[in-house]
């Protein structure tokens, strides 16, 4: 491990920082996926940039282009490595320049964008992630893959469902693990045949599952000149046109991850991956004191409760619960519950400066008599007293002012105010 560890220090991370995540509106909003909180104190940005720390590859660069003033900031904040480490979290903004004109196509493109910076780092390894998955993982067992099968490209995989193949790509792999075709996101059940992976095969690489198909993670490590030359096709993602274009030109691996991975690209996924943090043995936790999540320190005081009752929950630092009783639900920072029932709940919590708009708007939190189940309440939301968020009809879809809900999913957006006796 001594080899691959003196390696890792040489690779360079790109961070992918999302597109315009229109599946996960309105928290997309005002900000990018990978600035979107989670956990109640986190965002989502943090877990890849705290798996590569922990891996020991701190030369990360983090290319953005939509809703990203925030994301600079909690990275601004938060990343600050010391005058003795090689360390860094640089960001890469989308720019017009005299060489490109255009905006980020796609995940590929928005890597050729920055080429001339590529070009100059000191890296044999380039190791490419997304900035908007929540999973632990050490990228040295990807790396020592990589290395071992003298690979010019590895991938990430899993295995995965034949209903949610159609949202990856899918790798069919020989008895070594290389993989032979890669078909992104298929649909149909023409799309998908021959793609089914072996019992076998998953056994002998120490996998324990019965799904049928292997997904990409969108995790990728390049070769360094494999990359540059791959990126000179002009084809714009690294999925959909790249990886299939490469295989039959190019040793393409694949590492067999067996932890917990999940995509943050909707409504559901976002909700589902709360519900899991707060199981009694959750697959995921922030609690790992092996492999911490880092975060912006905010120096908040401890949660204040008065006469509460909780089960399986969450509670983030800075907030002030009162008579309340919440089950199944994660807290966030400087949340305020007055007298309230909240099951199933994400409450995002307060930013730090946050307006007090007179005696006739409901302050920040959620107010006296209010239910809440089954919803995810961005961060300022001011709900007032004796409101119902319940979904009693069980309604799929639907949009209102200032909410809307998704997938059976309640959602509050940022900043709004739901009036007192309001039902949603």
């Amino acid at each position: 491990m001594s080899m691959i560890e003196d390696l890792a220090r040489e690779v360079s991370v790109l961070i992918l920082g999302g597109g315009r995540g229109t599946r996960l509106a309105p928290l997309t909003t005002r900000r990018s996926k990978p600035a979107v909180p989670i956990g109640g104190k986190y965002r989502l940005i943090d877990i890849p940039i705290s798996n590569a720390i922990n891996s020991g590859m701190e030369r990360m660069y983090v290319l953005t282009q939509f809703n990203s003033v925030s994301l600079h900031r909690h990275i601004g904040r938060t990343y600050r490595f010391d005058a003795f480490s090689r360390g860094y979290v640089h960001i890469l903004a989308a720019q017009q320049t005299p060489a490109g004109e255009t905006w980020f196509q796609g995940t590929a493109d928005a890597v050729r964008h920055n080429l001339p910076i590529i070009r100059d780092i000191e890296a044999k390894h380039v190791l490419i992630l997304a900035g908007d998955h929540m999973y632990r993982m050490d990228y040295r067992l990807l790396l020592g893959d990589h290395v071992e099968n003298n690979a010019d490209i590895t991938i990430g995989v899993m295995p995965c469902s034949e209903g949610e193949i159609a949202e990856f790509g899918a790798a069919r792999v020989d008895s070594s693990g290389r993989i032979l075709e890669f078909r992104e996101k298929p649909k149909t059940a023409e799309e998908r045949a021959g793609m089914e992976v072996s019992p076998d095969l998953l056994r002998q690489k120490g996998v324990r599952s019965d799904q049928p198909y292997l997904a990409s993670m969108g995790i990728y490590i390049f070769r360094k000149e494999a990359l540059l030359e791959a990126l000179s096709t002009g084809l714009v993602d690294f999925g959909g046109d790249i990886i299939p274009a490469e295989v039959s030109r190019r040793r393409i691996q694949a590492h067999f991850f067996k932890g917990y991975w999940r995509d943050i690209g909707t409504i559901r996924a976002f909700f589902d991956a709360h519900m899991d943090l707060v199981r009694i043995d959750p697959p995921y936790t922030f609690h790992d004191r092996k492999w911490p999540v880092y975060t912006r320190p905010r120096y908040l005081p401890g949660t204040r409760l008065h006469g509460c009752s909780f089960d399986q929950c969450l509670l983030a630092d800075g907030s002030i619960l009162k008579d309340s009783e919440v089950k199944n639900s994660v807290i966030g920072i400087r949340s305020v519950v007055r007298s309230a029932v909240l099951e199933k709940v994400l409450l995002m919590g307060v930013d730090s400066r946050v307006k007090d708009l007179g005696p006739d708007v409901p302050p920040v939190g959620v107010g006296e008599g209010t239910i809440i189940r089954n919803a995810i309440i961005d961060k300022n939301a001011r709900i007032g007293r004796n409101v119902r968020i319940v979904n009693a009809d069980g309604v799929k879809e639907a949009e209102g002012e200032g909410w809307c809900i998704r997938d059976g999913i309640v959602v509050v957006a940022k900043n709004i105010v739901i009036p007192d006796g309001s039902v949603i």
